[in-house]
């Protein structure tokens, strides 16, 4: 059996990562003036470069050290697409995962997303970022001056509100394995991004069944659906 994992921020949490919706999660906490639906997206980007990349850093590349769970293990060698953009399922020996948001171990040259077909990603330089001189570092490692230029600057690998689903985050490859699955199972996501309605239609679609493990599993519109109430790590050592 085919089987397809898709994975959000619920995984991430037992290696010390705020999920996005929590008390403390990426999305509830934003900068004094914007709220995180704000800050993470390409106009802000454009409009303050700088603004955006402080809350970048503070809200997620602090996290960059931080390394994977026995879940992120147990996905080593299994299909497997992630929303999530810390990177934990490569250092968990995932050679193959699609992270279909990103990751933050990496950045692109800023980019008209028409062409996103001809730009790769290539590897953050963060040892260079200097906390003590943290604007004048940023500002260094993504090459802008005053605002971000298309074809000189670079932008952290990771996909905001305003953007949408290209090449450069493997969509055909993503869409394809949902084609080819015998089965999907969702791990500790809150099916509020496209690719998990995507994921799920599909499923519908052709009547494969699905799983959805989470500690307060979303309800979906699909009878094939079986519920596991309980966190990732706890659904592998039943399985």
């Amino acid at each position: 059996m085919a089987t397809l994992y898709i994975t959000g921020a619920g995984v991430s949490a037992e290696s010390g990562i705020p999920t996005f919706r929590g008390e403390d999660g990426f999305w509830t906490i934003g900068s004094r003036n914007y709220t995180p639906q704000e800050m993470a997206t390409r106009a802000m980007y454009e409009q303050d470069s700088l603004q955006f990349l402080r809350w970048y850093y503070h809200r997620f590349a602090t996290y960059r050290h931080h390394g994977p769970n026995t879940v992120h293990h147990w996905l080593a060698d299994k299909n497997l697409i992630t929303q999530n953009i810390d990177g934990l399922d490569g250092k968990a020996g995932n050679k193959d995962f699609i992270a279909i948001h990103g990751r933050l171990d990496q950045m692109t040259l800023f980019h008209d997303q028409a062409m996103a077909e001809q730009i790769s990603p290539i590897a953050t330089p963060w040892d260079d970022v200097d906390e003590s001189a943290l604007d004048a570092s940023l500002k260094s490692v993504f090459r802008i001056e005053d605002k971000p230029v298309i074809g000189e600057s670079y932008k952290p690998y990771v996909l905001l509100f305003d953007e949408y689903y290209t090449e450069l985050y493997r969509i055909s490859e993503a869409r394809a394995q949902m084609l080819a699955a015998d089965r999907i199972v969702f791990m500790g996501t809150s099916f509020s991004v496209n690719i998990t309605m995507m994921a799920l239609e599909i499923a519908m679609a052709r009547e494969t069944p699905i799983e959805i493990v989470d500690p307060q599993p979303v309800k979906v519109p699909y009878e094939n659906t079986t519920y596991h109430a309980m966190t990732a790590s706890s659904y592998i050592e039943k399985s």
